[in-house]
This record gives C-alpha cells, structure tokens and sequence, in this order.
C-alpha cells in the first residue's frame, strides 16, 4: 500500500492516468497482447506457415526447445498457462493425434513422460495438466499442428488473478526456465 512520506497510511493510493484511483495494484504483461492479437499466429493452415514446423529449425535459446528426439520435440510454451508449461510436437505436420504413426505415438509418450520426471525435479510441481485440444472448436490455438501440453501445477498456484484478474503471473523470464529445465533434463 502506499503511503505518504511521514509513513502514515495513505488515504487513496497514487494512480498515474485518467480516472479516480481504485485502490488496486497493476501487474502489467504486455507480452501477453500479441498472443490477445494473434500476432504469432499461422496465416494458414500450411506447414510453411506453421511455428511448429520452423521451431526445430531455430537455435534451442532462440526457440525454447528443451529436447529433441527422432520423431518429436519437446518445447517451452511462449504464452505459458504456468512456469514451465511446455508443449510435445511431432516434427510431423499433422492436426490430429489418429494421424501419428505407433513410433509418433511412443514417442511423443515418452518424452510428456520424461518432461513430468525433469519439471518434478526443477520446480517440485504437485501435479500436472495434459493434453491435446483437438480442433479449433476443442481450444487448440494452433490447430494444424498437433501439439500435447504439459502444464505444471502447485497446491495453490491458482488464485484470484486467472480469475478475476485475467493475468497469470509468472516469476520467471521464459529464457531462464528453458535454461533451467533444459539443463536438468540433459543430465536426468
């Protein structure tokens, strides 16, 4: 709370803009607009379009893949649900998981496995959300391109902000949690 310079509580709290002051603190997280936007989003539907396709491409600390296998890819979410929120690929262009082939499957399988073992081992995540959103009508953002999230999650780590707020706070710069997870996954 602010308070004023004799260190007594203030009586309404400072509010730089228009408008009379509402006692509420701003968290601001412009990065999040561009996903609001759909800036990073594929034109179309091709893979020429497709961020999924062009990440295996980028230098890891550009791209924010943390593991790479035959058949798939494990990589950081740009707009994180969650610290650590990453996502399994296939370096396939395909929409939907009855297209895998088994060694796609497995795959895909074992490394949303191997990505629970390392973010318990970073972070000591409680539990974990994951799935695919099959379709644009199911919530897939990128629908053309099949992608399995997985999503840590910690005994309380849901307040008011999601909710009320429409803010997720994250406590961690995403080049510093793909530094984190990424390490611990090379060694595990």
């Amino acid at each position: 709370m602010a308070t004023p310079d004799d260190g007594s509580p203030a009586d309404s709290l400072h509010q730089d803009g228009v408008g009379e002051p509402d006692a509420l603190e701003r968290l601001w997280t412009p990065y999040r607009m561009a996903y609001i936007r759909g800036e990073n989003k594929p034109a179309d539907d091709s893979a020429g379009e497709c961020p999924f396709c062009r990440i295996p491409g980028e230098p890891p600390e550009e791209s924010l893949v943390l593991r790479r296998g035959e058949l798939a890819y494990a990589v950081l979410n740009l707009y994180p649900y969650s610290p650590g929120h990453l996502m399994v690929c296939p370096y396939r262009h395909i929409a939907d998981y009855t297209d895998t082939t088994d060694a796609e499957a497995a795959e895909i399988a074992d490394l949303t496995r191997q990505a629970m073992r390392t973010l318990r081992a970073v972070s000591g995540a409680h539990g974990f959300n994951v799935g695919m959103n099959q379709g644009a009508v199911a919530g897939a953002g990128i629908a053309a391109h099949l992608h399995q999230h997985v999503v840590p999650r910690w005994r309380g780590d849901q307040n008011f902000m999601p909710i009320i707020g429409h803010t997720r706070v994250l406590p961690a710069l995403l080049t510093e949690t793909r530094d984190l997870v990424a390490g611990a996954w090379a060694t595990g």
